[in-house]
């Protein structure tokens, strides 16, 4: 199920720095290019169901691994009470699928064998299938860990379960992954002998989930991938950027890519290293002209990997309210309790303000579709987890891909802050 949250957080305040692109490291890294189709897909809102109820477990799961890992509750999860329980430079070319999941490709191995992977920065560890998962993996490449002489075996389990769900369960190794020509030696991740309806080649077109959170909050106790290349000097930079788009998406690693960015970065301090988490100052909506503030300072987790805006009941109520006016509406109950609907010509204003700069969200990002072949009627792009039916006590969200389309964003792990930047316009198309 999804992550049905409050948290109670003590927030720092924000300190917000524009520094100059020259001053940006950037170095040898890999992209991942991301191309958009340019008809709208029909958006099936049992399928977006199903992405928040995974996007929450993903989080949960998280705060379990954090709490494991580090001998402290995550500041988050003492408001989240759910109704069931839950289981524990170089760039990089992107590719979008239905705008659903951005992926590009690493290597495993020695001799290195090529896996897709779905770049994820709302969790820490690295799987994909193996020789061993049969038919459930069908479809997928397959890690053999006998075919590589620098694989070993760790002798741990590990099971990951999803709230649709999915389950991926298998053994954990260590071995060289490759990402973008930059060596991560010696790095854990899982190999897959089960993979679970949900990631099936027809759900699921990468063959992996890559993560790209902080340590503290890794199932496996271990560092991510981009933290080992850290650790191995292998980055010119503590940094990676993403670029999001119809084409020229790209995951950039050591630094930022200045060819996609306009000069200055918006810097937000984390809250908390475990997450990509800091807060957003407010939501506005602006209707005949006239800018409104319909959320204000909200606890957020930044998450490439989770496809809309998800929020709780009150604060997603309060940020359609005035979208009413121009056609927004609850999504029929048998939908999914927490999904609304848009006209398909949807151009009203939203803006999301983090550290004081303006993110717009355009209205090609907001509208995830048609929900029926030749509909007027289009899935909007934010949800709350009332899917999930259960109880907040705070304020909690997660600003997912809806939301980071519309700019470039730096992940400074060294520095522990994430930072916004517009879009070069020639590069911004959605």
């Amino acid at each position: 199920m999804y992550f049905s949250h409050s948290f109670v957080l003590a927030i720092l305040p924000f300190l917000t720095a524009a520094i100059p692109l020259a001053q940006l490291p950037t170095s040898r890294g890999i992209a991942i290019p991301i191309a958009k189709r340019v008809s709208l897909p029909v958006a099936d809102p049992s399928s977006y169901v199903s992405q928040v109820q995974s996007s929450i477990a993903k989080i949960q799961r998280g705060m379990v691994a954090y709490e494991r890992n580090t001998g402290k509750q995550h500041p988050l999860s003492g408001g989240i009470k759910t109704s069931r329980k839950r289981d524990n430079t170089g760039s990089d070319q992107l590719t979008d699928d239905d705008s659903e999941l951005w992926y590009g490709t690493i290597s495993i191995g020695t001799p290195p064998v090529q896996f897709t992977v779905d770049f994820d920065t709302g969790s820490s560890d690295l799987f994909v299938p193996s020789s061993s998962c049969g038919s459930t993996c069908s479809g997928h490449k397959e890690y053999d860990p006998s075919s590589s002489s620098t694989s070993h075996d760790l002798g741990k389990t590990f099971s990951l379960a999803y709230g649709d769900g999915s389950t991926v369960s298998g053994e954990q190794y260590t071995d060289d992954v490759v990402i973008a020509g930059l060596v991560a030696t010696g790095q854990t991740l899982g190999a897959a002998n089960q993979y679970s309806t949900g990631f099936e080649i027809s759900q699921f077109p990468p063959d992996g989930l890559m993560g790209m959170g902080f340590e503290s909050i890794s199932v496996y106790g271990a560092l991510p991938p981009f933290q080992t290349l850290i650790a191995e000097g292998e980055v010119a930079s503590q940094m990676f950027g993403f670029k999001f788009a119809t084409s020229g998406s790209e995951l950039f690693l050591g630094g930022v890519n200045p060819d996609y960015k306009e000069d200055d970065f918006t810097w937000v301090p984390l809250s908390n290293e475990g997450y990509w988490q800091a807060s957003f100052d407010k939501i506005t909506v602006t209707v005949d002209g006239d800018p409104s503030e319909v959320v204000g300072e909200t606890e957020t987790i930044f998450d490439t990997g989770t496809t809309m805006i998800i929020g709780d009941p009150v604060g997603i109520e309060q940020l359609y309210a005035p979208l009413m006016a121009v056609g927004a509406q609850p999504a029929p109950p048998e939908d999914g309790v927490g999904l609304y609907t848009i006209p398909c010509d949807f151009n009203t204003p939203i803006s999301v303000y983090v550290g004081g700069k303006e993110v717009k969200i355009s209205p090609d990002s907001f509208n995830l579709g048609p929900i029926s072949d030749g509909s007027s009627t289009c899935l909007a792009g934010a949800a709350s987890d009332a899917i999930l039916e259960v109880e907040i006590a705070d304020q909690f969200w997660i600003l997912g891909d809806v939301f980071l389309r519309n700019a470039y964003t730096a992940w400074d792990v060294g520095k522990g802050r994430i930072g916004f930047a517009d879009l070069v316009a020639s590069s911004s198309g959605y």
